[in-house]
């Protein structure tokens, strides 16, 4: 029996010393410096090497059969974060012309545009057409000696704005009888850098569409509904799993109104729950509603997707401390795992997570500068979260720390 027992409290023992340890390394994590706007994370080279072996073991093929466009975005994001990486590290630009090449070659295949409708306007509608645009004049800012692609681009640029010109409401369909602002935003943007790269021929049809979208905003919130029908009433007011990919790529498109997007975007959205944060509500602030297949199950109204893409739009859109705040809690609440070749989140049990962490992580303007304003945060919003590891860390101890400040040693029973 005494052995048994004493067994008993060497396992506790070995909890105990696991818990704080954990608590120890989290706190870590947590107060590690995040990189700044104009930087990125020294472990992006790991974290798409994580991506890209998780694709080569058809990731992206079980992503699909998470959400509709599963296996579109595991390979966007991909191909993009490897550009986001080489404009802030030269170093990567070869390897970066090679992967997302290869991204593209897998957006373009019959398999990548599987879900999407040939006869849509522009073809295969506007998610497809819009990230696939953006991805291949991404690769083109880095390398734009292949005059075959340099064509491709521009003939594209001009399949999408022609449909914009054609269309009387600046949201077109990405399926056939669907309508989401957000696609078109990432069609426009991509107008947007083929101007900046080469001739300037879709001025026109950006400011007709700007135009156009500041009629339409949502009349509760003031910024782009997260859905609408095919003639462009709103059927969804502005949600933000939408909100902060539109606010990744409104700065390409016009950085005035991008500015001012942005501002009620942070007023409406962000949160922080229980005094934890800072964190991106689903839904603006006194609007409740439920998770859905974009936004993932809501803990407390605050949506996980929204928030890690939240980091992205901040780092556009010059706002260093939100970046940073969002950087750190992902450090961690993400769970993350690093090896010499690899960093992966969650344990690497959803790569399509990572997708999304490493292109917010590595997100950059590719059109221009991002804004040198600082909104800021509250100034105390890490406490929270450390007094919760503290007591965390030291309640295994409990006992032997209140009889060490009492002047007793625990009691045993003989």
């Amino acid at each position: 029996m005494g052995r048994l027992q004493r067994s008993a409290r060497w396992g506790l023992r070995i909890v105990g010393i696991a818990v704080t340890v954990a608590c120890v390394v989290g706190m870590g994590r947590f107060l590690w410096p995040q990189p700044g706007i104009d930087d990125q994370p020294e472990s992006t080279e790991r974290q798409l090497a994580f991506v890209r072996n998780a694709l080569d073991d058809g990731a992206d093929v079980a992503a699909q059969g998470q959400f509709p466009e599963g296996h579109f975005f595991l390979n966007a994001l991909y191909g993009i974060s490897w550009v986001q990486a080489a404009h802030t590290d030269p170093s990567l630009h070869d390897e970066a012309l090679r992967e997302s090449r290869w991204a593209l070659d897998r957006l373009v295949s019959a398999e990548g545009r599987a879900v999407f409708s040939p006869t849509l306007q522009p073809a295969y509608g506007a998610f497809w057409a819009g990230w696939t645009n953006w991805l291949r004049g991404a690769i083109l800012s880095l390398d734009a000696s292949d005059s075959a692609e340099v064509e491709r681009f521009s003939a594209h640029s001009a399949e999408i704005a022609q449909a914009f010109a054609a269309s009387e409401t600046p949201f077109l369909q990405a399926y056939r009888g669907q309508a989401w602002p957000v696609d078109s935003t990432v069609a426009v943007a991509s107008l947007r850098l083929h101007d900046q790269l080469f001739d300037d021929k879709f001025g026109a049809v950006t400011a007709r569409w700007l135009g156009a979208v500041q009629s339409r905003l949502d009349p509760a919130t003031g910024l782009m509904p997260h859905e609408v029908s095919p003639d462009g009433s709103q059927l969804d007011g502005a949600r933000a799993t939408s909100q902060s990919v539109i606010h990744r790529f409104l700065p390409e498109i016009d950085p005035a109104f991008a500015r001012s997007q942005y501002a009620l975007y942070r007023e409406q959205y962000l949160a922080y729950p229980g005094g934890f944060g800072p964190a991106l509500r689903e839904y603006p602030k006194g609007a409740d509603g439920v998770g859905d297949v974009d936004s993932g199950p809501l803990v407390a109204g605050i949506s996980l997707s929204a928030t890690v893409v939240g980091l992205g739009a901040a780092r556009v859109n010059g706002d260093s401390e939100l970046a940073t705040a969002i950087g750190a809690e992902g450090e961690l609440l993400g769970l993350p795992v690093g090896l010499p070749g690899s960093k992966r989140y969650a344990f690497g049990l959803v790569p399509i997570g990572d997708a999304f962490v490493v292109w917010s992580s590595t997100a950059r303007l590719l059109t221009g500068e991002p804004p040198v304003d600082e909104v800021g945060l509250r100034w105390w919003w890490r406490a929270p979260w450390l007094i919760v590891l503290v007591l965390i860390a030291v309640a295994p101890w409990t006992r032997r720390l209140v009889a060490a400040l009492g002047g007793d040693a625990p009691r045993q029973r003989p």
